[in-house]
């Protein structure tokens, strides 16, 4: 069950097993973006995601639950015509915390929780010591 506590490299978890996979359709977003320096911009996106085939009866997390994700990635815009771009994104999202209907706070806002200020750094730090030891061009 979704619910059921599962472990993962001497890690406890809930939540969709480990090598299970999602497919989602983004049809109604909005990508804001403002540039703050030659090569930095600021990104807002925002939309409902839908599933690509309905859910299992009874499982997934329950209505309300909220999910707080920190995202890596590369994307490539392709430019087709003067209005249109086609976009391709890839790389990898963390979780930060999750926050279930009856909670009144995120996960890592209670006590002897990571910070998220400590998750992010945890997630940066980890992700620059496999860049430099995996990373090959």
């Amino acid at each position: 069950m979704y619910d059921d506590l599962k472990e993962f490299q001497n890690k406890k978890y809930s939540g969709m097993k480990i090598g299970n996979s999602h497919s989602w359709h983004y049809s109604n977003g909005r990508w804001y973006e403002t540039k703050k320096t030659p090569d930095e911009w600021e990104i807002n996106f925002e939309c409902v995601k839908k599933r690509m085939n309905p859910a299992p009866f009874n499982s997934g997390a329950k209505i309300g639950t909220k999910y707080h994700w920190y995202i890596l990635a590369d994307q490539f815009a392709i430019k087709l015509d003067p209005n249109s771009y086609m976009t391709i994104m890839r790389g990898v999202k963390f979780k930060i915390g999750h926050k279930r209907p009856h909670w009144k706070k995120f996960s890592y806002e209670y006590p002897q929780q990571l910070s998220y200020k400590e998750r992010i750094i945890n997630i940066l730090e980890e992700t620059l010591k496999r860049l430099k030891n995996d990373f090959s061009c």
